[in-house]
């Protein structure tokens, strides 16, 4: 009677496959019912990224370069990040890797433009009322413990492989840090702000666009730069599913035992990891240094 105390297998209390065949069938309900009108939904976004990937791809990759190093050349004031953004983009090219960098900067851009529009909004949300903040962080916590496969199923039965099921599993797994440090940067403006912004009469609107997001800038870009990386780590996954990019060709790599395709790619990948990563910290940091020296001056 008392043998599943001693046994080394869990004991099978419940029959679990009905719950697993109402899951499963009730997915596929949606598939069938709703299928069309989550296309039609993300229609938008598949026009986005394949115009930012063909506009990437109409432009000279000489001036893609130099773009870029001028960015990075803003961003630092020194000539070591632009060196290394030349060298890198470069070197993308002679390993006959451009087309698959610019597709995955252009799934990468798409997928960070899109968690900005909808993650800033909701963390200013959550900054501003504690029962949202109860409600959203759990989900927040799915999203990110969630292994990406795992909502990589539903996205290719509903919308079958493709880009836009790659776009969306990369939005879901890199939105929510942005949504967090949005959060995060108005709760730490500090109430005496706050408060003299108010004794000025400024509106609740007023305050928000006026005050609290302007000194919660620095703290937002971490969280753009967060997601960017996020995004690119995606890259990988994505590309089981259609994106295509670098990603697929590490796949290949992996399929066809080439090493020296799966490296390549690979190191394509952090080339576009450091640009981005470095040149979004420096602006970063001189938005904050720019901010803390009128804090000083007032």
């Amino acid at each position: 009677m008392f043998e599943f105390f001693f046994s080394g297998e869990f004991p099978e209390f419940i029959n679990t496959r009905p719950l697993r065949f109402w899951v499963d069938d009730g997915l596929n309900w949606v598939v069938r019912n709703w299928g069309g009108a989550f296309e039609d939904a993300a229609y938008p976004l598949l026009v986005m990224l394949n115009s930012i990937e063909d506009g990437l791809l109409m432009v000279p990759w000489w001036l893609i370069i130099l773009a870029f190093a001028a960015l990075a050349y803003g961003a630092t004031r020194s000539k070591a990040l632009p060196i290394i953004v030349v060298v890198g983009l470069v070197f993308m090219g002679l390993m006959e890797l451009w087309e698959d960098s610019v597709e995955t900067m252009a799934l990468m851009i798409s997928a960070t433009v899109t968690a900005i529009v909808f993650s800033i909004p909701l963390g200013i949300v959550m900054a501003r009322s504690e029962i949202v903040q109860r409600i959203v962080t759990p989900i927040l916590d799915l999203m990110q413990t969630m292994p990406s496969f795992v909502y990589l199923i539903p996205t290719v039965m509903i919308f079958g492989p493709g880009k836009i099921p790659a776009l969306l599993a990369t939005i879901v797994y890199a939105a929510p840090p942005l949504v967090r440090l949005t959060n995060l940067g108005i709760r730490q403006v500090e109430p005496s702000v706050m408060e003299a912004a108010q004794a000025f009469g400024a509106s609740p609107r007023q305050r928000l666009f006026g005050v609290q997001i302007p000194l919660a800038l620095p703290t937002i870009l971490a969280g753009v730069n967060q997601t960017t990386m996020m995004a690119l780590a995606m890259v990988v996954i994505a590309s089981m599913i259609g994106a295509g990019g670098l990603g697929y060709q590490v796949l290949q790599g992996i399929g066809r035992l080439e090493v020296s395709r799966g490296v390549f790619a690979g190191l394509g990948i952090v080339v576009l990891a450091i640009i981005f990563d470095r040149i979004t910290q420096a602006y970063g940091k001189q938005l904050q240094e720019q901010i803390g020296l009128a804090g000083d001056r007032s």
